[in-house]
């Protein structure tokens, strides 16, 4: 118990003096998940959008694949961008293997059919909702796919946050494709189990209190955006009914 406390009060510590190695972690980890979300969101949510309206052969069977993909074990991921970034694998030339574009790219593959799943999900049931009344005045597939997901933007927020909690949260994929390598590839997931196995419980605890802290933050605003979402609805829904 003594040994816990005080690494627990070391690692207190180590937050609240802003140790250079503990932010060094923290900011490597969130620009990583951020530019991750960002290329896989930008894509995801396009595609997820598209899905949600369009009706063709096949179309379960990849709705069915996407959603089993989410499933999918993180080190396997991993794995395979490992074979796709060696040396003598397709794109080995671009020398990512073991870099900050590494990490970025194994995450992306992480996040982007969860990014795809739930916005195919939200704006399918928009779509079932008030599709036909946008098909009537002659909206497109693609445009309808597009006014549904703006229509849907609050519910696509929280989707956008629960993407980069998945990211940020992640340790396989981006254990095997960026090695652990301190200073350049070391985020908070990966530091973590490292600090943990070589007895440095204080950084690795401040490393889990800010991960749990910002994980706490991501589902606090999903939280809070749904209240929003709520509130805002029943005020619209009032509205209408004294109108009429």
């Amino acid at each position: 118990m003594n040994t816990f406390a005080d690494g627990l009060a070391r690692a207190l510590g180590l937050i609240a003096g802003a140790d250079t190695t503990l932010w060094s972690i923290v900011s490597r980890s969130l620009a990583v998940s951020g530019a991750a979300c960002l290329l896989a969101c930008g894509f995801g949510l396009v595609l997820g959008a598209w899905l949600g309206v369009t009706r063709f052969t096949g179309r379960g069977a990849l709705v069915t694949v996407l959603n089993t993909s989410l499933a999918v074990p993180s080190v396997v991921v991993g794995l395979v961008v490992y074979l796709l970034l060696s040396r003598s694998g397709p794109l080995g030339a671009l020398g990512w293997l073991f870099s900050f574009q590494a990490m970025v790219f194994a995450q992306a593959l992480l996040v982007l059919p969860v990014c795809t799943a739930l916005t195919r999900q939200v704006v399918e049931d928009a779509d079932r909702a008030n599709g036909e009344q946008l098909q009537s005045l002659g909206a497109g597939r693609l445009l309808r796919s597009l006014l549904l997901a703006f229509d849907e933007r609050y519910a696509l927020l929280t989707v956008l946050l629960a993407c980069f909690g998945r990211a940020i949260s992640e340790v396989g994929a981006v254990m095997i494709v960026g090695g652990n390598i301190d200073g350049f590839t070391r985020v908070m997931t990966t530091a973590i189990a490292l600090e943990t196995s070589k007895g440095d419980l204080p950084l690795a605890l401040a490393l889990g209190i800010v991960l749990l802290a910002v994980v706490l933050a991501l589902n606090a605003l999903i939280a809070a955006v749904a209240r929003w979402r709520g509130a805002r609805a029943e005020g619209l829904g009032a509205l209408q009914g004294a109108g009429g």
